[in-house]
């Protein structure tokens, strides 16, 4: 049986409970989890070193007061930008020097990997081949630089997630295993996937590259973090595991731990992903949900 743990990303608490000593308690206490993905959202490398400094202590303490563990941390929904296959050269420098912030950041808050998605291109970059082309390979060269600096500071590897649209890369399992293939050629510290059971691009022609079945049966051997929601046809949105969603949703607990034990890594962190609209009554439900969730799949995980 391989080892197989549940956690959770903070984005249910960015903007929401930017405060640590209440984020953590909710992971740690109100949701009995000790693994958590952190987020870039909460804590942006981009400012100040002594707000860094000041934040990071805080969070360290009330994860020991709590019992919680950051295995490991992410880009999020603000920092989702063109980043490191941005149109212009000098941004992308400057998204690589935030890169490397949010590495050494990652290592100080005890992580042992740090991810994000490859890269976003533009809208004119995706229609031109040849700076299709000339992106990409920019991209696995910086990522390539950021395993070695990885490395040197202690990480154990780096990841990416597959998306969704051609311009964000890694979108068909054939695009993502070639991807994968031509970044960890020669490479510092392996690159691995964080898999999300609801990627894929829905209009490919493969049904395969719109099944989550199919993406872990391909990916659960290199996706030692998934992220998990629940899933409908119209990949709408982040949606809880709530008897709602649940009645109508493509994501069984079970059916994911099963291939996970065939075919997935030694050790693998399952990461609720759920958002939440800023509306009500969804804002108000938000822990609530996340609580219904959690007891939904520890029929499956036990940690």
């Amino acid at each position: 049986m391989k080892k197989i743990a549940l956690g959770i990303n903070t984005g249910f608490a960015v903007n929401r409970f930017p405060e640590p000593e209440i984020w953590v308690k909710i992971a740690g206490k109100t949701l009995g989890l000790r693994h958590v993905q952190f987020t870039a959202d909460l804590l942006n490398p981009f400012l100040p070193e002594a707000i860094l400094k000041s934040e990071t202590g805080k969070i360290i303490k009330n994860l020991r007061e709590y019992n919680v563990s950051i295995d490991c941390t992410f880009t999020g929904s603000f920092t989702r930008v063109n980043h490191l296959m941005h149109p212009d050269a000098k941004l992308r420098e400057l998204w690589f020097a935030w890169f490397k912030k949010f590495l050494l950041l990652s290592k100080n808050l005890g992580a042992k990997s740090a991810g994000s998605h490859f890269g976003i291109l533009s809208d004119t970059d995706v229609r031109n081949k040849k700076r299709y082309a000339y992106l990409v390979k920019e991209a696995i060269n910086y990522w390539q630089e950021l395993a070695l600096y990885g490395k040197k500071i202690g990480l154990s590897f780096l990841n990416f997630e597959p998306m969704s649209i051609p311009r964000e890369m890694a979108y068909t399992i054939k695009e993502t295993k070639a991807l994968l293939e031509r970044t960890n050629k020669g490479i510092a510290l392996p690159m691995l996937l964080c898999l999300d059971v609801d990627h894929g691009f829905a209009s490919s022609k493969d049904p395969r590259d719109n099944d989550p079945y199919a993406w872990l049966d391909e990916f659960a051997g290199v996706s030692p973090i998934i992220h998990i929601k629940q899933s409908l046809f119209d990949k709408g949105g982040h949606y809880p595991f709530t008897k709602e969603y649940n009645k109508k949703g493509r994501i069984i607990p079970e059916k994911v731990v099963d291939i996970i034990n065939k075919k997935g890594c030694d050790e693998t962190l399952l990461i609720l992903e759920i958002s939440h609209r800023e509306r009500y009554p969804q804002d108000l439900k938000v822990v609530e949900d996340l609580v219904e969730s959690v007891k939904f799949w520890r029929k499956a995980v036990k940690d």
